[in-house]
């Protein structure tokens, strides 16, 4: 559980181009709630690196925190 919120986390290994068409995965990190993308991308499936832009603007292997944070609360209050 994360952090008592009733959170299951699933980590899922992507090991070829194959998996990573199925998935729909388009880079790593990707972070889905009920197998929807926090963050869509028109970026096609495969392995790589994701890509994320910060408030600022800088690149980044991470969403920014308050994106999340936001992303998490709009998924939690039903509002997608």
């Amino acid at each position: 559980m994360l952090e008592g919120l009733g959170v299951r986390v699933v980590e899922r290994e992507i090991v070829s181009e194959q998996d990573a068409e199925r998935a729909g995965f388009v880079g790593s990190p990707t972070l889905r709630v009920d197998g929807e993308d926090l963050f869509p991308t028109d970026e096609p499936p495969g392995l790589t690196c994701r890509i994320y832009r910060l408030a600022d603007g800088r690149i980044s292997p991470t969403p920014d925190p308050d994106a999340l944070r936001t992303a998490l609360a709009e998924r939690r209050h039903g509002r997608a």
